[in-house]
C-alpha cells in the first residue's frame, strides 16, 4: 500500500526525537465555522476536556498525577518513536490468520451462510469467541442462547454477524494478561465496543458501511492497550520498574494512538477505505463533513464515560463536538446506553 507506507514514513521521518504531545488529538473535531467569523471555538477546548477525562478513567488517575514533568522519560519515548518509525513495534497485533478469507466473504454478496460458517468453524479460537459474543448483552437479540455458529449467523444475519467477528477477532487481543493491566484492559474493551456501536449506529443513519465503521471503531482501543504493552516492554528493558506511570502511558497514547492504528490496519491489510476512515479522524480538513468515527468516537467515549460516573461532557456541550442532528444524537445516545446498561447487569463474559 504505498500510498499509506509514504503517509507514516512521512510521518516519522522529519523527527530526530520524539516531540511533545499535542493535547486532545483523540477528538478533532473540524472548524465549523468560516474563517470569517471571530467568534471562539470552544470545540478544541471541549475536546481536550473529554480526552483528559478518558486518559483519567482509563488510568485509574487523578488529572494532577496526569500532567507530571517527563523529562526523565525521553530515553524511553524516543525508543517507542523509533519501533513506531521503523514498524518494529514488538506488542503489534499480527493479522488473524482467517480474517481475509472471512473479510472476502463478508464482502461478497453471493457468499451464503453455510459457507461463512464453514470458514468461521476452521478457526477453533474463533468459534469459541464469536459464541461468547454472541451471547454477551452488546450483541445478543433475544432471550434464547445461541449454541452454534450457523444459529448465529442465521440469528443475527450477515450485518450482524461481521460486527461479532470484529469483536470475537479483537477481544482476545485486548483480554488482561496480568493483574495490572486487568482494569484498564477491561475498561479500554468497554469504551472500544461503545465507540464501535456508536459510529456504527450513525454509519447506518447516513447510508455508510455499517460494519467497516463498526471494526474502525474498535481500532483506538487495541491501539491504546498495545501502547501501553510495548510501554511496559520498553521499560522492562530499560528500567528496573518495568511499569509505566500513568503520565507516560497518557503522553504516549496522545502522540501515537491514530498512527498506531493505522499500522493496525496496514499489518492487518484492511481495506483502503479504513486507513481513509481513521485519517479523516485524525486530521479533518476545516468545515469538511464528520465521518461516523469522529462523531461515533465523541459519543461513544461521553455515554461510557457518563455510565461510568465519571467526568464528561455536560449535555450541552455535546452538539458543539459533533455535526448531527438532535435527534440523531438523542438516538444514538438511547442506544449506547442500553447497551451499557445491560452490559452492567451482565454475567456473561464480553
Amino acid at each position: 500500500m504505498p500510498g499509506f507506507l509514504s503517509w507514516i514514513s512521512g510521518l516519522f521521518a522529519t523527527k530526530q526525537s520524539a516531540p511533545p504531545a499535542p493535547e486532545a488529538r483523540l477528538f478533532n473535531p473540524s472548524p465549523e465555522k468560516p474563517a470569517s467569523d471571530t467568534t471562539p471555538d470552544t470545540s478544541p477546548e471541549l475536546a481536550q476536556q473529554l480526552e483528559e477525562h478518558l486518559s483519567c478513567w482509563l488510568l485509574d488517575a487523578e488529572p494532577a498525577t496526569l500532567r507530571v514533568d517527563l523529562s526523565s522519560y525521553d530515553k524511553i519515548l524516543e525508543e517507542l518513536h523509533q519501533r513506531l518509525s521503523n514498524n518494529k513495534m514488538e506488542e503489534l497485533p499480527r493479522q488473524p490468520m482467517s480474517l481475509p478469507m472471512l473479510m472476502r466473504a463478508l464482502s461478497d454478496e453471493s457468499t451464503d451462510r453455510q459457507h461463512l460458517t464453514e470458514i468461521i468453524l476452521g478457526d477453533p479460537s474463533l468459534t469459541d469467541q464469536l459464541l461468547q459474543i454472541a451471547n454477551s448483552p452488546y450483541f445478543r437479540t433475544g432471550d434464547h442462547a445461541i449454541e452454534s455458529v450457523d444459529q448465529a449467523v442465521f440469528v443475527l444475519g450477515v450485518d450482524g454477524i461481521r460486527n461479532v467477528i470484529s469483536a470475537a477477532i479483537m477481544r482476545p487481543m485486548m483480554a488482561a494478561r496480568n493483574s495490572r493491566e486487568a482494569l484498564f484492559g477491561q475498561r479500554a474493551w468497554r469504551w472500544g465496543l461503545t465507540c464501535a456501536r456508536s459510529a456504527e449506529l450513525i454509519a447506518r443513519t447516513q447510508g455508510e458501511d455499517t460494519s467497516a465503521h463498526f471494526m474502525v471503531g474498535l481500532l483506538p482501543s487495541l491501539a491504546y492497550i498495545t501502547i501501553r504493552r510495548e510501554l511496559q516492554r520498553i521499560c522492562r528493558s530499560l528500567s528496573a520498574t518495568g511499569e509505566p506511570e500513568p503520565a507516560l502511558i497518557r503522553h504516549a497514547l496522545a502522540r501515537y494512538q491514530w498512527a498506531t492504528c493505522q499500522l493496525l490496519a496496514n499489518e492487518w491489510n484492511l481495506p483502503p477505505k479504513y486507513h481513509a476512515y481513521l485519517l479523516a479522524a485524525e486530521r479533518p480538513a476545516p468545515r469538511q463533513k464528520h465521518t461516523p468515527l469522529t462523531d461515533g468516537m465523541v459519543i461513544g467515549t461521553r455515554e461510557v464515560l457518563r455510565h461510568a460516573h465519571q467526568r464528561n461532557l455536560a449535555e450541552d456541550e455535546l452538539p458543539k463536538l459533533v455535526r448531527l442532528t438532535p435527534e440523531q444524537i438523542s438516538n444514538v445516545r438511547n442506544a449506547v446506553q442500553k447497551m451499557l446498561r445491560e452490559g452492567g447487569r451482565s454475567t456473561v463474559r464480553s
